[in-house]
């Protein structure tokens, strides 16, 4: 209760009149960087607090949700049969969505799906290709003949800024708890038996976890930035980092450049970060497993 009332003695100091923060907001924010804090509190490297919730879908083969802050996105994975392509005939493959719909912020609007949407999509689709989170043969059944598509949409209920770093925690989290059924291709008829009694997981062979990042007045750095920090930077970054500390992918969309101090700060932070986040996943696993 003590540490409590300083933080909030600490936080009424700094804040800054309401008229500033609604006539000039970057002004109010550049009240509290200079005190080396932001205005929820944090410090400049800290993270919002996460928490993980897994098989939130009964009727996905694997699902998560996840909270970053206030930012809220739910994966949800459904694994179908399928004919490979001729240019891969030994292999599956992955199908990942991103959906920014308007039901989790103002700024999305009806309709297709919007630029934002379409970039995050692509971003997590490269980040599984660069990782090889799962290696695509092991999707294989029947070469040439039969394969697994696993389809996994992620859908943004609450949108508060960084829905990069939380659509790739909650796709991680989704491809552990997936299970797929046994598939037999029968010698009679030559065609696939599913066997829905019996189920394997997925073998997962990294695990990829992204840090992201805004920078303010070209040279002060935050990580896990808001809606409205993001709105307010002149550059963001996202670094993707696996458990081997090996460098996934590094998305920047435009904005001011980077020195190269302070891109391997970031680099250095993301490894922090994957640790993390893969401790957490484990341990809701866990705690799943030894509930049932």
């Amino acid at each position: 209760m003590f540490i409590i009332i300083l933080m909030a003695v600490k936080v009424s100091y700094l804040q800054p009149s309401v008229c500033q923060w609604t006539a000039e907001p970057l002004e109010y924010h550049r009240s509290f960087l200079r005190e080396n804090c932001r205005p929820d509190g944090r410090e400049l490297s800290e993270f919002r607090t996460t928490t993980l919730n897994i098989g939130s879908i009964s009727t996905a083969d694997g699902s998560a949700l996840v909270k970053v802050g206030n930012t809220t996105v739910i994966c949800g994975i459904k694994a179908e049969l399928t004919n490979p392509t001729v240019e891969a005939p030994g292999k599956g493959y992955i199908v990942p969505n991103v959906d920014l719909p308007p039901l989790c912020s103002s700024r999305f609007r009806p309709g297709p799906p919007g630029e934002q949407a379409q970039a995050a999509s692509q971003f997590i689709a490269d980040v599984i290709e660069s990782s090889e989170v799962i290696q695509t043969e092991d999707l294989c059944i029947d070469r040439g003949k039969l394969c697994w598509v696993l389809y996994c949409d992620l859908m943004c209920l609450d949108y508060d800024g960084n829905v990069l770093d939380a659509c790739m925690i909650a796709l991680l989290a989704a491809l552990k708890n997936t299970q797929l059924p046994e598939v037999t291709i029968s010698t009679e008829t030559s065609t696939p038996v599913v066997n829905l009694e019996k189920r394997h997981e997925l073998h997962i062979h990294k695990h990829p976890v992204g840090a992201s990042f805004c920078v303010f007045d070209d040279s002060i750095l935050i990580v896990d930035p808001t809606a409205e920090e993001e709105s307010l930077s002149t550059a963001e970054l996202t670094v993707v980092t696996d458990e081997k500390d090996r460098l996934c992918a590094v998305h920047k969309p435009g904005g001011t450049s980077l020195s190269g101090e302070k891109l391997q700060e970031c680099i250095s932070r993301a490894t922090a970060r994957q640790r993390e986040i893969q401790k957490l996943i484990n341990k809701v696993i866990h705690s799943v497993k030894t509930a049932q």
